[in-house]
């Protein structure tokens, strides 16, 4: 984060200062990095005290003074040098934290954007580059993918993992400083308006649109609703920026009309793409390979990510990287240089006894499963060498009304992909409709089952799993399948290829 003043910081988000004086305030400095985990501050932070499940943050002020934050960012006075700032009638973040009855945690969250909005500003001012990214999956895997092809051009900050919300975004923001080139920002949304919010903090110059799926089709009610929250981001780019549109989708395709700035369409097939691929092949792990066109150049791409829908999301980045100086070839050798770098998503690791496990456990929706499952049946589906297949899979969370039909389809999916064995986790009426659709679909019997938890499901693979076979783990992150999937990765010495 810039350099600012305890008085400073204080002055941006409307607090009072609580056991500081305004002249201590006013010469002390953040210097360090803003964190809501006390363990994680460091010298010269600012530490966000917010309500957690088993804890209140605010708890945990004197240990991260002790640390070496200079102020907490509370909603009441800690002992410890504060800025207290005060919940605001009819915010959106009231309910946002779980455990935030008093509305304390909406109160800090607010202040955390009116914070994280100042500083982008000054940045932007001074240069830098905000790029937002939005979609119903792929979000995370293309922001890692686009951090990749900026490295080169400068320097650039992105969030660890799913930090796509009115916590993570911000914090995010704040992470970027006056070196900083290129700050690369995922937008989640669970309500209509989430993304505007986001992109009210830090605007952003490229906006860049996946995909309209069924992710959170539970709070939106329709995929049209879906599709209007998206636009948000298109609609919050400036004249002078960029919106980059994956147009192979109909209805990411329309929002060209809901921007102002300059459109790039992106696309697998020649028609209506100025960046687009063609020549697309899978190698035995399934990462893509294909020739990429744009700018009358083309250069040839092979991914270090897994699944050919990898290829939409790569096309994506590149693009980010071409409006930011970039040539063709220096997008293709940035992006074969670039593997899975959040954990959870498409991660593939070859055990030393064969196994092949491939950990995509921290999210998923009809959309993100339905490629998942098609990764396992290419690797697992070699015509010289057919290997069996596994397919581990829980829940997907916030479908509403949909949740039931979606599941069957997940589980009648798995027996028209030839998948050998089925082992569907936890047992709600969602995951049921999974394991019920697998054996209406293939008239199955011991080929699929419904365990109870995570750990039913582990001792049933080390049981049964042979060398040789192919394991797909994914759910929500909510199932909690990924200690599940590390843990098998890491039997038998498994390593990334």
């Amino acid at each position: 984060m810039i350099d600012l003043t305890v008085a400073q910081i204080a002055e941006i988000v409307g607090g009072a200062l609580a056991d500081i004086s305004p002249a201590d305030a006013a010469q002390r400095r953040i210097t360090g990095t803003v964190e809501f985990d006390s363990r994680a501050v460091g010298p010269g932070g600012l530490f966000l005290a917010l309500p957690g499940a088993r804890s209140d943050g605010h708890d945990y002020a004197a240990p991260a003074v002790a640390a070496g934050a200079v102020a907490v960012l509370a909603a009441r006075p800690v002992g410890a040098p504060a800025i207290v700032v005060s919940p605001e009638p009819g915010d959106r973040r009231a309910g946002l934290l779980e455990h935030d009855a008093d509305g304390s945690g909406a109160a800090v969250l607010a202040a955390l954007a009116k914070l994280a909005k100042a500083v982008a500003a000054e940045l932007v001012a001074g240069g830098l580059t905000i790029i937002g990214i939005t979609g119903s999956s792929g979000k995370t895997s293309t922001k890692d993918l686009v951090a990749a092809v900026l490295d080169p051009l400068g320097e650039v900050v992105a969030p660890p993992g799913s930090f796509n919300n009115e916590l993570g975004h911000p914090w995010t923001v704040l992470r970027a400083g006056r070196s900083t080139d290129y700050l690369v920002l995922e937008m989640s949304a669970r309500h209509p308006g989430n993304i505007a919010e986001l992109a009210a903090i830090a605007p952003p110059a490229i906006g860049v649109v996946l995909n309209v799926g069924t992710a959170h089709l539970g709070e939106f009610g329709t995929r049209e609703a879906i599709a209007r929250t998206k636009a948000e981001l298109p609609q919050a780019v400036p004249q002078s920026g960029v919106v980059i549109l994956n147009v192979d989708d109909p209805a990411v395709a329309a929002m060209a009309d809901a921007t102002a700035a300059r459109v790039v369409r992106v696309s697998r097939g020649s028609a209506g793409g100025d960046v687009w691929a063609d020549r697309v092949s899978l190698d035995e792990l399934a990462r893509p390979r294909f020739t990429m066109h744009a700018k009358g150049s083309e250069a040839e791409v092979r991914l270090g990510v897994f699944g050919d829908h990898q290829v939409s999301n790569a096309l994506c980045a590149g693009a980010v990287a071409l409006e930011c100086g970039a040539t063709v070839e220096q997008v293709a050798a940035a992006l074969a240089g670039t593997g899975p770098v959040s954990r959870h998503r498409m991660q593939v690791t070859e055990r030393a006894d064969g196994v092949t496990v491939i950990d995509d456990a921290y999210n998923a929706n009809p959309d993100s499963m339905h490629a998942g499952l098609q990764a396992l049946a290419w690797i697992a589906h070699r015509p010289d060498e057919p290997r069996r297949s596994w397919a581990v899979l829980g829940e997907m969370a916030e479908l509403g009304e949909d949740a039931i039909a979606e599941h069957d389809r997940i589980g009648r999916l798995a027996v028209r992909l030839d998948v050998s064995r089925l082992v569907v986790v936890g047992t709600g009426r969602s995951v049921s409709a999974m394991h019920h659709g697998a054996v209406m679909e293939g008239s199955w019997g011991a080929e699929a089952v419904n365990v109870a938890d995570a750990g039913a499901a582990l001792a049933l693979l080390r049981a049964e799993v042979q060398p040789g076979d192919v394991v797909l783990v994914k759910a929500s992150n909510a199932a909690g399948l990924g200690a599940l999937a590390d843990a098998l990765a890491a039997d038998h010495g498994g390593v990334c290829p």
